[in-house]
Parts: C-alpha cells; sequence; structure tokens
C-alpha cells in the first residue's frame, strides 16, 4: 500500500500548521496572537469546528495550560505566540513541561525582518549581531528547537514537534517560524508533505519479559513490599493499572508529592504521600518496606526526606524501577530490577507474572496498621473554629463538601504543602500541582487547563493571596471562554512559606478584597470569614456552575514547619 500525498491543491502553510494539529488529535490551542504567529492564528479559522484558539491576557497563562493539557491527555499541549513573549512571560510553563515531561508544543518565531536581519530590527531572535538567540534561549528549557525558514519546513516541523513531543520520555519543543516559512504550498512541494498519522509514534514496546520476570519473582519473595509512584503514572494514564498491580500483589501505595491524585488515598492500600512533607504512616510503611517497588518518579531528595536512609536504602531494600526514560533508572538509588517502558503496560506485565492468592488481604492489614498508630487524614484541625481559620478546616471543608471527582490544582507556597499533607484525594486524577519547578501562579491556569479536559469534573484551584494576585487575569479568560473553575484563596495576607522561613521583610501584604476583585470582572466572589459559612460557600460555587472565586480569611497559627517530616529535619543539609 503506497502512502499517500498531504496535498492535491496549493494551501498556505499558515492552514496547513492548524490542519496537523488537527490530524494529530489536539483540540486546543493556547496564547496571545502577535509577530508572525498571528497569521496562524487568524488561519485557525479555518478549523473551528475541531480547533479551539482559547485566548489569554498574558503568555503565562497559556503556557500552564498547554502544560496541564500535555499532562492529562498524553497528547501535545500547545502554546502560541510571539517569540520574546513566549520565552519571557510563558517560562513557567515551559520548565515545568521540562522538568516533568509534559508534552508540550510551542509554535513562536524569529520575529524577523528577512532583508534587515543584519541591522538589528527591533525584538528579532535570529541569534545575528544586534538579535537575541532564540534557538539557544529556548534550547536550554526544551527537548529540541526547530526552526522553519520557507513554508515545507513550517508544516514539516509541526509535524515532527508532535512526534518529538510524545517519542519516548516526553516534553516541550519550540518551533521558531521565520517570516518567509508563513507562505503558499505547491501540491507538488518538494520535499514532499504526507499526512501527520505517519509521523505519530507507535506505543512503546513492552519490558523485556525476563527481566519483568525476575522483578516478579523478586516481588513475590517480599515480605513487606511498597509501592512509591510519581508523576510519571499521570502522564502515562497509568491509573487503573496501577491499582490492578497494587491490588493484585496486595502492595500499599505511596506517591511522591508530584503523584498526589495518581491513586486515591481512601483506597484500602493508600498510605498518602511520602518523603519530606508527607504522612508518617506512609514513612512508616516505606521504611520498613524490603523492597521497593519504584514507578514513574526520579525518586528526587525533596521526596525522599533529602535521602535519608531511614526512609530508603538501597543495602537493605531491594529496588525495582519501572521508567520509560532509561537514565532515569538507578539514577539516585540503584535499582536492581530495572523495566523500561510505558508505566500501564509494565504494570500489568507484573500483575500477569504475580501468583495474587490472598496477598491483596495482607497488603491491606499492613495499610490498616500503619494508619492506626501514625495516624491517616484524621487531623483534628478539621473542625477548628478558629477564626481566621486554620488551614485544616479549610482543607477539611472542602474534603467534605465537594464532589469526590473533584480535580484540585495547587499553587506554590505554604498552601501548596498544607493541601499536601492534609487534603486527602477520593479518586485518580483528583489533584494537580506543578511536578517539576513549583512556580506561584501555577493553580489558576492550571485549573482552566484541567476544565478544558475534564468539563463534567467540578476543578478547584486552590492558591494563597501572593499565587492569586500573580494569575487573577485568568479569570477574565475563565469568563471570556465560559470554563467555571472555583478558586478558593487561602488569604493571610502573607507569603507564608518566606514569612514563616526567613522572617517579616517583604512579605506581608495588604488586606485585599479578592471576592471584590472577582465580582468586578464579572465572576461571583464570596468573602468568608466564619468556619460555619465555608460549606455553603462551597456548594453554593459547586452548584452555580460560573467562575467562582471564595476568598477566606485564613491563620497564620500554622507553619510547613509543623508538618515536615523528623526524617527531612534529620537529612537536610545544614546551611553553613
Amino acid at each position: 500500500m503506497t502512502v499517500e500525498r498531504m496535498l492535491s491543491e496549493e494551501e498556505h502553510s499558515t492552514t496547513l500548521i492548524g490542519r496537523v494539529l488537527q490530524e494529530a488529535g489536539i483540540e486546543y490551542v493556547f496564547g496571545i496572537s502577535g509577530g508572525h504567529t498571528a497569521r496562524i492564528v487568524s488561519s485557525f479559522g479555518k478549523h473551528k469546528n475541531s480547533l479551539r484558539m482559547v485566548l489569554v491576557r498574558e503568555e503565562s497563562l497559556a503556557a500552564v495550560m498547554a502544560e496541564v493539557y500535555g499532562r492529562l491527555t498524553r497528547r501535545p499541549g500547545v502554546m502560541i505566540g510571539q517569540g520574546p513573549w513566549v520565552l519571557g512571560n510563558g517560562m513557567i510553563g515551559i520548565i515545568e513541561a521540562y522538568l516533568s515531561s509534559s508534552p508540550m508544543l510551542l509554535l513562536t518565531d524569529f520575529s524577523d525582518a528577512p532583508l534587515f536581519h543584519l541591522h538589528a530590527p527591533y525584538q528579532q531572535a535570529t541569534g545575528d549581531y544586534g538579535s537575541w538567540d532564540a534557538r539557544r534561549a529556548f534550547g536550554a528549557v526544551t527537548k529540541q528547537v526547530m526552526q522553519a525558514h520557507e513554508p515545507v519546513a513550517a508544516v514539516q516541523a509541526t509535524q515532527l514537534a508532535i512526534k518529538h513531543a510524545v517519542s519516548g520520555q516526553p516534553g516541550p519543543i519550540a518551533i521558531l517560524f521565520a517570516q518567509e516559512s508563513l507562505g503558499p504550498v505547491k501540491p507538488d512541494a518538494h520535499p514532499g508533505l504526507y499526512p501527520t498519522r505517519y509521523y505519530l509514534p507507535p506505543p512503546p514496546p513492552p519490558a523485556d519479559t525476563a527481566r519483568v520476570a525476575a522483578a516478579a519473582k523478586a516481588l513475590q519473595a517480599a515480605k513487606r513490599p511498597v509501592i512509591v509512584a510519581g508523576n510519571g503514572v499521570r502522564i502515562a494514564q497509568a491509573y487503573k493499572p496501577l491499582v490492578a498491580l497494587a491490588e493484585a500483589a496486595g502492595l500499599p501505595v505511596a506517591t511522591t508529592a508530584s503523584g498526589k491524585g495518581i491513586f486515591s488515598e481512601t483506597h484500602p492500600l493508600a498510605l498518602g504521600v511520602f518523603g519530606t512533607f508527607g504522612t508518617e504512616a506512609a514513612n512508616a510503611c516505606v521504611g520498613e518496606a524490603d523492597l521497593v517497588l519504584a514507578v514513574g518518579t526520579k525518586l528526587g531528595p525533596s521526596d525522599t526526606a533529602w535521602e535519608n536512609r531511614d526512609l530508603l536504602d538501597p543495602t537493605r531494600q531491594t529496588f525495582i524501577q519501572i521508567d520509560i526514560e532509561p537514565r532515569n533508572a538507578s539514577w539516585t538509588f540503584p535499582a536492581e530490577h530495572v523495566l523500561q517502558g510505558d508505566a500501564g503496560p509494565v504494570l500489568l506485565q507484573l500483575r500477569d507474572a504475580i501468583d495474587a492468592a490472598g496477598r491483596k488481604e495482607a497488603g491491606e492489614r499492613r495499610v490498616a496498621k500503619w494508619r492506626k498508630e501514625k495516624g491517616y487524614f484524621d487531623q483534628p484541625g478539621y473542625f477548628a473554629e478558629d477564626a481566621p481559620m486554620l488551614p485544616q478546616r479549610i482543607i477539611g471543608e472542602m474534603m467534605r463538601s465537594l464532589p469526590d471527582n473533584t480535580i484540585v490544582t495547587c499553587d506554590a507556597g505554604e498552601n501548596r504543602i498544607m493541601m499536601t499533607h492534609w487534603y486527602q484525594t477520593k479518586q485518580a486524577g483528583g489533584f494537580l500541582q506543578a511536578a517539576g519547578s513549583g512556580p506561584m501562579g501555577f493553580a489558576i491556569p492550571a485549573a482552566l487547563g484541567a476544565k478544558l479536559v475534564h468539563p463534567e469534573r467540578t476543578v478547584v484551584a486552590v492558591c494563597g493571596d501572593g499565587g492569586f494576585s500573580m494569575t487573577m487575569n485568568g479569570l477574565m479568560t475563565a469568563i471570556e471562554e465560559d470554563i467555571p473553575i472555583i478558586t478558593v484563596v487561602l488569604n493571610n495576607m502573607a507569603l507564608g512559606w518566606v514569612l514563616h522561613g526567613h522572617g517579616p521583610v517583604a512579605t506581608e501584604f495588604k488586606d485585599f478584597d479578592y471576592a471584590a476583585i472577582a465580582r468586578s470582572m464579572g465572576c461571583r466572589g464570596v468573602r468568608v470569614s466564619d468556619p460555619a459559612d465555608l460549606r455553603r460557600a462551597l456548594q453554593e460555587a459547586v452548584d452555580a456552575r460560573v467562575p467562582t472565586v471564595i476568598d477566606v480569611q485564613t491563620s497564620l497559627a500554622q507553619s510547613f514547619a509543623d508538618i515536615t517530616s523528623a526524617l527531612a529535619v534529620a537529612a537536610a543539609p545544614k546551611r553553613r
């Protein structure tokens, strides 16, 4: 069977770029029209039934929305805009995609003026004298930078960028369009153009069967095995395979902070997050394990309580590691059994190689023991009547009031640490935070992206007043694009993390009424100071199905230090 050509008549490369995205199953493009990319944006009108351009008010929101779209769908999230501002303002989402392995496509430009490129034209990014070098700049934070200087290359670069973004360990790819690349393409163009489906990579192969058998044998022989699972499970959409293996092999499941939400924390095998800000039950169970199955995690120092050997130690624990990127295996801890492959299929390979008789019940008994001894989402502060409200009370009210299938997105700072430690997820996929870079201003655009991917689910952004202030313009996009997210602001009039860690200099804010600001944009806005009013505010926000901000007067009485594991305190590098 022969391969057909892409074109039967002349078309413009800008139209073909939209067609490539459509053929790859990409539904959204996030950004601001500008520079040469404005011509690409204008062409999206020809694909309006299958490709939606989401206009934002600042590039950082587009970058985070694209990163989250990629993380939740396994298809590249697409950000578009002019070169200097995609890089300058969009960096938080780009770095996050790079460090968290989210497939992402940056459609941007050189902002070049072809006849004058040697004379330092305004904004130019070609790297000539008097210009800035977009290729080098984007190269530091992406898997690959591609450039297109003529129309055929503009189409091919888009196809290949999609391929590279999702192949192997996913990540962001930048395409730099020169002005002359946005022009007509003839059907007999040379090099030739072919349909995008031929460029999409096949599913990754299964792990080596002999290695799987050896790992399964070790797993079967272990007396106290445990799973440590990370954000890679989310990237692989391997929620169900993780449950299948855990139940078949009776494996308690702890997650990294960035992996929180990949396994329901109400499941009888769940231990919650382990490590620096983990639950005591998770840390105790992982610490006593004789075998650790690490899946989709780099086992970074903040996850492992600064590599405290009472938690993880390859001299007394057998390690099995599953990762799609071979360089990630035996990176921070040597693994005796390395299974290279996509997390979902490899987890099922292990499940099929295990004799499951009686193992689930034994694993559940181990988890129940540690929960009883160490406590598990039973914080008394969930019902505290203090005003301003304790963070635990706010979090407890969210757990009681929000639907089970809610997706919560978190910002950076103390609010995120407290959510990681105290908020109990009830369904897989119900929690999302920055997995690699931890930027402030993440929660609102992440919620917008998550709501577009899952319109049927309630989506709540949780942020401090500092993070809210950075991206509250995302509420304009929520109104304009009809994206009904809920934003809960833990308003303590401070950068809590910095205040508690370093003191009061340049850490405190005035008391702004964020609910009133939200109302001025057209959102619902509610200010809550009495704990008794929070449940009603949350329930009404869920029922309203319009963008809503709940500004909660929050106490500074609790600190991140209160929930930092003693393991992390003991092993943390000491300041000189």
